[in-house]
């Protein structure tokens, strides 16, 4: 398919899209926890394959390739995110009508039965504090379900880092659902 692709067939393009959608919008819903800007990431992460096929030169496999698009577009949209509160914030700061609105993650994680909804929510949350490569690590392993060796591909570093980056980011979560669970209480 990814070499009909570099030929321009737009049918290998919709079997790759068909193929490869659920996998995308599920990561990038793991990393931004909104539904519809998952799927705008989608969209986009399957634009830049469109444009970008030619420069796949099959070193690493097909989809260690479209999980790295992925993530930088979806790591791209929270930074975009970030940076629009900041001014937002910045703007109310001075006397303009502009409020900073925080919303609780617009949760809806496929595979997340309802009842589980509120500590996915939690979690999700936790999860999105996490520092950004510990994060990455985290969602790939633990929600996309990839080994340690897949993420080091993914993540174009070694498998002990991984295994550190994971370590780091479930003790970071543990502290965090902690101190969560303990103010509930």
């Amino acid at each position: 398919m990814v070499e009909q692709l570099k030929q321009g067939n737009e049918t290998a393009f919709k079997n790759i899209v068909e193929t490869w959608q659920n996998m995308v919008y599920n990561t990038a819903l793991g990393i931004v926890q909104n539904a519809e800007d998952a799927e705008d990431i989608a969209q986009e992460t399957f634009v830049q394959v469109y444009q970008s096929i030619g420069s796949f030169k099959g070193e690493s496999k097909f989809s260690t390739w479209l999980y790295r698009i992925t993530i930088a577009k979806a790591l791209d949209h929270e930074r975009r995110k970030k940076r629009k509160k900041r001014f937002a914030f910045v703007k109310s700061l001075f006397g303009e009508e502009s409020q900073v609105v925080v919303h609780p993650p617009d949760f809806h994680h496929p595979g997340v039965v309802l009842d589980k909804k509120e500590d996915a929510a939690v979690l999700f949350n936790a999860i999105s504090q996490l520092p950004e490569n510990q994060k990455v690590a985290f969602t790939l392993h633990k929600v996309d379900g990839l080994s340690y060796q897949e993420v080091s591909e993914v993540m174009k570093t070694s498998v002990s880092s991984v295994e550190s980056l994971m370590h780091r980011a479930k003790t970071n979560l543990k502290k965090k659902l902690e101190e969560y669970y303990k103010d509930r209480n």
